[in-house]
């Protein structure tokens, strides 16, 4: 499958995720709808590994793998915890533009810690998601 296949899929599945999500938080705490949604996320993507015969490739990982997984994972539970209080506060229709904001940060990280080039044309469309974030954002 190409990435870009693949991306588009993820934009798909994350745009409906929010949507039930917000259904799913309704009458839950949001620290505990986190909790039971990423232990389906555990079994299912447990389940994936299995199924593929991943699990004999566990001991090639090495260190340096690991440690960044391992903070990539405090990143992304920091990330679900704070965005599921934030879409059972507010309305998704403004909560999902400012999360996605981590495509302008994203954008910016990318060039500052991997040192990936930052083109004009990059740059002008990251202002531009940002103005449109917060159009949204502050829609009446």
């Amino acid at each position: 499958m190409p990435w870009y296949l693949a991306a588009a899929l993820s934009a798909i599945f994350a745009a409906l995720t929010s949507i039930l999500a917000k259904i799913g938080i309704k009458d839950v705490d949001s620290n505990l709808a986190t909790a039971i949604r990423t232990s389906f996320i555990l079994v299912f993507t447990w389940g994936i590994a299995i199924s593929q015969n991943s699990l004999i490739k566990i001991p090639q990982i090495t260190k340096h793998s690991w440690l960044f997984l391992a903070l990539s994972a405090l990143a992304t539970g920091l990330s679900w915890l704070f965005y599921f209080y934030a879409l059972k506060m507010g309305e998704a229709r403004k909560v999902v533009p400012i999360d996605k904001l981590s495509l302008v940060l994203t954008i910016i990280f990318a060039a500052i810690i991997l040192k990936e080039k930052l083109t004009l044309q990059v740059a002008f469309g990251a202002v531009l998601m940002t103005i449109g974030t917060l159009v949204i954002a502050y829609a009446k």
